[in-house]
């Protein structure tokens, strides 16, 4: 298990944990608001510049794959700073990219480093007591969301004042800032004896024996993935016509997102409380709503702003209910239960930024928002399943107790 360490109380070390993951999460989503500017530089078919949002994703599903299970089984203290460390790396080679493809090359290194953050939840997780655990990961999680939805205005604004490269330089300098101040605060927490084979080995037996964790990552795959319908397509909706919006107000828009981000830590407290079947159905009925007002954003900005703000409050209710049922399921492997969950959270949002450029080209706006309804309604279905199994599942604990 975990040192007796307690950082629920250290207030500037939750801070720099919380503005790490939203770094590391943030530098994923610059490319979005800045597809028209790098077309233009680079003077290729914007389609083209729009899988850099996908390249993005698939390489952080990727990292979580691969990297985050790694954290259960070495010194997280030394592996968190090397991972910012090559996400930097990877942010130098956008911000001095001199072709397309450098900018991809760029872009999968950060994005499969990135993961950094998905490595220091399951540690804040470790290092508090339990009846604390839905509250600190929500307040890093708020960190990563606000990090996550702010990056696309500060992508805007950056390349509106100097140029779109500009974000890629300045996020280098200060995720190697970031790795250096945290080498020396992180808590020591206990690793497990295992080798990097018997790790997936593991994982294989948690999917084996653990049905609501298969459930929990479908819901959270399929919420992840309407929202990231808006991510590919915010820009091309918003800079043609009737809007015509420059960068840096199509990144002001995901702005709204950032009230929902910043609720996490009490609906954290609302999840400790056990109240994570009403999050999650309250959640899902606000991401239905979302898409009503997003259809009508076609023609009035200010419904598209509303369905904006609402499907990111509707995220937050249901992947803050999904992380605190999880992290219970088995405290001895939370890395590899986050590694579990988040590839499925991000390959359900590299199918949803797809999804969405593929609906746009063959339906227009209209199309994007029925693919995004049918994505909500596949998130229903999994917690559904979840519902029904943990429902029986009670029932039997209740008939053997009699």
């Amino acid at each position: 298990m975990s040192s007796h360490q307690d950082i629920s109380q250290n207030k500037p070390l939750l801070w720099l944990m919380a503005i790490a993951c939203g770094l590391m999460a943030g530098l994923n989503y610059y490319c979005q608001p800045l597809i028209h500017s790098i077309q233009q530089y680079f003077a290729v078919p914007e389609s083209q510049v729009a899988l850099t949002v996908t390249f993005a994703q698939v390489s952080y599903a990727l990292g979580l794959l691969f990297l985050v299970p790694v954290g259960d089984i070495v010194n997280k203290t030394k592996f968190i700073p090397l991972l910012m460390f090559m996400a930097a790396i990877g942010l130098l080679l956008c911000g001095f990219a001199v072709n397309l493809t450098m900018l991809w090359i760029g872009t999968v290194i950060a994005g499969l480093f990135s993961v950094a953050a998905q490595v220091l939840i399951p540690l804040a997780a470790m290092a508090v007591k339990p009846e604390k655990t839905g509250e600190v990961v929500g307040f890093l999680m708020s960190g990563l969301l606000v990090g996550l939805l702010l990056s696309t205005s500060l992508a805007g604004l950056l390349s509106n004042l100097f140029n779109w490269k500009v974000i890629y330089l300045v996020s280098s300098v200060f995720t190697l800032t970031l790795a250096f101040l945290l080498k020396s605060r992180l808590p020591q927490v206990s690793t497990f004896k295992m080798s990097y084979i018997r790790i997936f080995q593991s994982m294989a037996h948690l999917l084996k024996e653990e049905k609501r964790l298969i459930y929990r990552a479908c819901v959270g795959g399929f919420v992840f993935a309407a929202m990231s319908i808006l991510f590919s397509t915010i820009a091309v909706l918003l800079t043609s016509e009737p809007f015509n919006l420059p960068d840096v107000l199509v990144g002001t828009v995901t702005i709204v997102g950032v009230f929902g981000a910043l609720a996490t830590t009490k609906f954290g407290k609302i999840a400790d409380q056990g109240h994570t079947k009403a999050l999650t159905w309250i959640g899902i009925s606000i991401l239905a709503l979302s898409w009503l007002f997003l259809f009508m954003g076609e023609r009035w900005l200010i419904s598209y702003v509303v369905g904006y703000g609402l499907i990111s409050l509707g995220l937050t209710m249901v992947h803050t209910s999904n992380q605190s049922i999880i992290f219970r399921l088995r405290p001895d492997a939370k890395s590899r239960i986050n590694a579990i969950y988040m590839t499925a959270y991000f390959t359900g949002g590299a199918c949803g930024s797809a999804l969405g450029v593929y609906a746009w080209h063959h339906g227009g706006w209209p199309m994007t928002c029925l693919a995004g309804l049918c994505l909500v309604f596949g998130s229903a279905f999994f917690a559904a399943l979840d519902t029904i199994y943990q429902t029986r599942k009670q029932k039997v604990i209740i008939e053997e107790s009699l």
